[in-house]
């Protein structure tokens, strides 16, 4: 079974060698799918030994879809920039593809834990442990749904399961980053909910941040990540909050252009 390995990159020169350099022993070729970036990402992709295909970012799932169909490989593995593989889960994915037609259906996809560390720190609770990514996915037997633009979602004709060796991710460095990050997926959900002409009542400006606070700390037990887990559980609550108000912006909007 080929292997092809593909990242999707904007401005990741100070991760693309790191990352590129974990999938060393697990993938037959390695893709750099790039949206176009300022710094030298490119350059070093390609001191790396992977091919560079550079295509205008529209979202996440188009993006990926487009970089399934430039894989040569059977089977792709989607890695993140920020992310690195280990020579323990290049083997068990190894042995799960070889073995892929072994179950009963077959399995097309294959989810993978995520090790994630946030403002340096190990966030073993709070929403982001074990954190299953739907990442090894059979090439013609499994692609993303475009109309969920972040967050994305597979579609498999097939089984799927799941790994049990994580991928480390370096997920967010500094607050500016968190905010940076979820601000622009946040955007997008709030599109995803004007678009299916979900109207927020003003009870859920209060309500959803307060929910997602508590889901966040008590419910998946962020309370045992320490500070870090309440500061992560507060974040949330604050992007689920604005959700809400911008959802309800674009509803106006698209309200007045109607009546126009």
């Amino acid at each position: 079974m080929t292997l092809t390995g593909i990242v999707l990159t904007l401005n990741e020169a100070k991760h693309i060698h790191a990352c590129l350099k974990s999938l060393d022993g697990t993938v037959d070729e390695m893709i750099v799918f790039d949206s176009g970036s300022a710094d030298d990402t490119v350059a070093r992709a390609q001191a790396a030994g992977a091919r560079v295909i550079e295509r205008p970012f529209d979202n996440y799932a188009a993006q990926r879809n487009a970089a399934l169909g430039a894989a040569n490989g059977e089977w792709i593995f989607f890695i993140d920039a920020d992310e690195r593989a280990t020579p323990e889960l290049g083997a068990e994915i190894r042995t799960r593809i070889s073995h892929s037609e072994d179950a009963m259906p077959p399995q097309v996809l294959l989810w993978i834990p995520r090790q994630n560390y946030i403002f340096g720190k190990w966030i073993r609770h709070t929403g982001w442990s074990p954190d299953y990514q739907p990442r090894v996915l059979k090439k013609g037997q499994a692609h993303f749904d475009e109309t969920r633009p972040v967050h994305e979602l597979v579609v498999a004709a097939g089984a799927e399961g799941f790994l049990a060796t994580p991928l480390i991710h370096y997920n967010y460095e500094t607050l500016a980053q968190f905010r940076q990050k979820q601000r622009r997926y946040t955007r997008f959900e709030a599109e995803m909910m004007a678009a299916q002409g979900i109207r927020p009542r003003k009870i859920s400006y209060l309500s959803m941040p307060a929910r997602e606070f508590y889901r966040r700390f008590i419910v998946l037990q962020g309370f045992r990540d320490g500070g870090h887990g309440f500061l992560l559980s507060f974040l949330m609550a604050y992007y689920a909050f604005w959700r809400q108000v911008w959802a309800a912006e674009l509803v106006r909007k698209a309200d007045r252009a109607t009546a126009q």
